[in-house]
């Protein structure tokens, strides 16, 4: 489906009945990362993940921001004329969750934060964000998952799940590379989210994969610290996108935390 937001070609999906669950990316994937969450949950669930513009389905339509990928997420919901959303995002997706909760707060009934980190970025990672900008405008994609693939998954999963990293690695080498660019500038221009944790005072459940080494654990425990009444589950055996890695785990953890919300 698309909804068209300030012009932009937003595409999502739109599966199920009952809680309104909204699903964000990891930087460079689409929306199809979240199959695993959204076939567990559909019977349950009204599943909603999203592509950010420039990713996936949506369209290349600048500028590029955590305010305007989070003003689209708030203009896919104002399509589907829903009021509140559990909103579930995993690294990139965590960065738009945080300015989804600045600017649309209301729209908020509950987070999942998911291997994503409140800081922007140092100058180290900076210059990484910069070549990782020359290589996808001089190589295209297949370079940017080449050299993206080994610090997205972790151990386990490069030694014993190939069909995951192949998976993972033709995703992102799918990925157009105006929205490439475009996310990864983004991110770079991204504001320090700290200020915000202790702002947030809808229930929150973070996870993090044990061999996550981008977001490492010790990043999680100090999301945990500062968000009031949240609760952090750590997945042994999962690297950064630890939702397609340890996909019944991860599923686990989320329906028992989206079950909670039912009674409170």
């Amino acid at each position: 489906m698309i909804a068209l937001v300030d012009d932009a070609e937003i595409a999502f999906d739109d599966i199920g009945s009952g809680l309104p669950v909204v699903f964000l990316h990891a930087f460079p994937l689409n929306r199809t990362m979240w199959d695993p969450q959204v076939s567990a949950l559909v019977t349950e669930c009204r599943c909603i993940p999203i592509d950010f513009r420039g990713l996936g389905d949506s369209k290349a339509c600048p500028p590029y921001s955590m305010d305007r990928y989070a003003d689209d997420v708030a203009g896919v919901l104002d399509t589907l004329q829903i009021e509140r959303a559990v909103v579930v995002g995993l690294s990139l997706g965590g960065y738009v969750a945080f300015a989804l909760w600045r600017r649309h707060r209301d729209r908020i009934r509950a987070l999942v934060l998911a291997d994503t980190r409140a800081t922007s970025d140092s100058p180290e990672q900076l210059e990484r964000r910069r070549a990782l900008i020359e290589m996808a405008e001089s190589q295209g994609p297949t370079a940017v998952a080449n050299a993206q693939i080994a610090g997205l998954v972790g151990k386990t999963t490069r030694e014993k799940k190939p069909d995951t990293y192949d998976a993972v690695h033709r995703m992102i080498a799918q990925a157009p590379v105006d929205g490439v660019i475009g996310a990864t500038r983004a991110m770079m221009e991204r504001p320090d989210s700290t200020s915000t944790l202790a702002t947030i005072d809808v229930p929150t459940l973070l996870v993090v994969g044990g061999e996550d080494a981008i977001t490492q654990a010790k990043d999680m425990r100090a999301l945990e610290s500062a968000i009031r009444g949240s609760r952090l589950e750590v997945l042994a055996h999962a690297g950064h996108l630890s939702s397609l890695e340890r996909p019944a785990a991860f599923n686990t953890v989320l329906s028992e935390f989206l079950a909670s919300l039912l009674y409170n």
